[in-house]
């Protein structure tokens, strides 16, 4: 009798021990996926591991370096420090944000913003290189990519895109106007297009700033966000296309703020698990009861498709993601 009530009281407290909050957490990312105050995260995979770059979120001339982080199953994160600075970019006086990433030819390519440049000023966008995703970073031309104001478009907030062709298109613009270009072989310039002009204007309906692509069974998906960076009404919406240049006829918003969860939920990129149908949405987002514009921390939650190909709006958890060793 007494060995069964043993029996009886160790079971009991195994299904207790796996039926509790805790437990059940264990192997979730959690949101925020790591600490500290970190914005504009660009997320990407390279082999068998899951890649963060971020914008480190502070006052705008303390913005003078850059982490990155990097996990092998979106739930445990190894923090690179300082992997580019302005220090190494002669011609960045000011902040660097909004990184954007990408693997050439055995090499890997940070391109970033700096300096909020203005008409006739020196900064824009900037390449740097490195023979590790985790860096260093070194300045690959001495000078912006770009740096001139084209239809309007502020030379920020880029994102580069292969296409299924496999060119390099640069999606990028600040001031509610978004270009893309497309890179040369090696990032050091552009290349025209096929009509002469380096320069398309693909700006959406509401467009802001932080665009970004992504195929899906032979559609381009294009998304951007909306609203204002500091304040609780930054979201993001989306448009699809059969081509990378439009027209992007605006579908929807597909991310935003949950007044239960967190506010100015935005500036996202996409992770897209390779021979799967599983995707993540990687974003910032402002604690509930933040006011200070620059405490942003980054995200990461679900994103899912209906029959039609339209997604689904997210919805921002605390939870995050299970853990999802990449093979």
């Amino acid at each position: 009798m007494l060995k069964k009530t043993y029996l009886l009281l160790f079971a009991f407290l195994v299904l207790s021990c796996k039926s509790s909050p805790q437990n059940q957490n264990l192997h979730f990312s959690g949101n925020p996926l790591f600490e500290g105050w970190y914005a504009d995260p660009e997320a990407i995979i390279y082999g068998d591991t899951y890649w963060i770059y971020p914008t480190y979120s502070d006052k705008f001339h303390r913005q003078v370096f850059m982490d990155c982080f990097s996990s092998p199953d979106l739930v445990n994160w190894t923090k690179h420090e300082r992997i580019i600075d302005t220090a190494e970019v002669a011609w960045a006086d000011s902040a660097m944000w909004a990184p954007g990433v990408i693997e050439n030819k055995g090499k890997y390519f940070l391109f970033f913003a700096a300096n909020d440049v203005h008409e006739g000023e020196v900064g824009g966008i900037g390449v740097a290189v490195a023979d590790q995703p985790q860096g260093p970073f070194k300045d690959l031309l001495g000078k912006p990519l770009i740096q001139d104001i084209i239809n309007g478009a502020q030379p920020i907030d880029q994102f580069i895109f292969k296409d299924k062709d496999g060119s390099f298109l640069m999606y990028y613009g600040g001031w509610g106007k978004c270009n893309v270009v497309k890179l040369n072989e090696d990032f050091t310039g552009l290349e025209p297009f096929d009509d002469g002009e380096y320069y398309r204007e693909v700006t959406p309906e509401s467009y802001v700033e932080g665009p970004f692509m992504f195929m899906r069974d032979g559609k381009y998906y294009f998304m951007w966000s909306e609203g204002g960076w500091t304040g609780p009404d930054y979201k993001v919406a989306y448009a699809i296309a059969d081509n990378p240049f439009g027209p992007f006829e605006r579908i929807g918003v597909v991310l935003e703020q949950d007044t239960e969860v967190a506010t100015g939920a935005g500036h996202h990129s996409v992770l897209h698990v390779p021979k799967t149908d599983q995707y993540y949405i990687v974003y910032h987002r402002r604690p509930l009861g933040e006011t200070d514009g620059n405490h942003r921390v980054t995200c990461i939650d679900k994103m899912e498709f209906d029959e039609n190909g339209l997604i689904i709006p997210v919805k921002i958890t605390f939870e995050g993601v299970p853990a999802n060793p990449l093979d």
